[in-house]
């Protein structure tokens, strides 16, 4: 399944604090024939991932990650040597057979934990249907009122009118002066979109 990776600047939820370490492992048996317990290997993280997706039928798979845009190649996966400069919070949005779902966690502090936190909660979601009871979908239903949390312009163009002027709303909004992050990223977003215009 192809994936495409984004920068993430800002985390434009509520951030968790504090984060933790994860503690996801699988057995592995070694050279010497004794079985340790191992972190996951990322391979595995993005396997275990890809088949949840599939069971929903899913396509245009979106991440959004604390990286910059250097830290992603030029396929949309990101370096090997990827580290979020900002949050290790992720965000994954993908079309699904219920809609476009969204699903988002920065518990943990190294990002692809948090990736991993995301495929077990699909395979939470889908063993709901276990038992039958959820024929139609109904785990996903919320999930998919969820917008990504890419940044919002139009957004931010309401939010520069109630504030006023856009420095009034840069000041306001900041989060140096009690601000909500997610509200300087799309007032950033609508300042942007208007300089490109000009």
């Amino acid at each position: 399944m192809q994936y495409t990776f984004r920068p993430l600047p800002g985390w434009p939820y509520p951030p968790t604090k504090p984060r933790k370490a994860a503690k996801f492992k699988v057995r592995r048996q070694g050279a010497d024939g004794y079985v340790r317990q191992v972190r996951t290997p990322w391979v595995q993280t993005l396997a275990d991932l890809d088949a949840e997706i599939r069971w929903l039928a899913g396509k245009d798979v979106m991440f959004g990650v604390g990286l910059s845009a250097r830290d992603i190649r030029l396929d949309g996966m990101p370096r090997a040597d990827a580290r979020p400069f900002n949050h290790p919070g992720v965000e994954i949005s993908f079309d699904s057979k219920f809609g476009r779902l969204t699903y988002a966690t920065d518990q943990f502090t190294d990002w692809q934990d948090n990736v991993r936190a995301i495929a077990l909660s699909l395979e939470a979601l889908r063993a709901v249907d276990r038992y039958g009871v959820s024929k139609r979908g109904q785990q996903y239903a919320g999930w998919a009122q969820l917008t990504a949390g890419a940044p919002d312009p139009e957004r931010g163009r309401v939010l520069v009118e109630h504030a006023g002027s856009l420095a009034k709303a840069m000041f306001q909004y900041h989060p140096d002066h009690g601000g909500d992050q997610r509200d300087m990223v799309d007032v950033l977003a609508f300042r942007d979109r208007e300089k490109a215009a000009v």
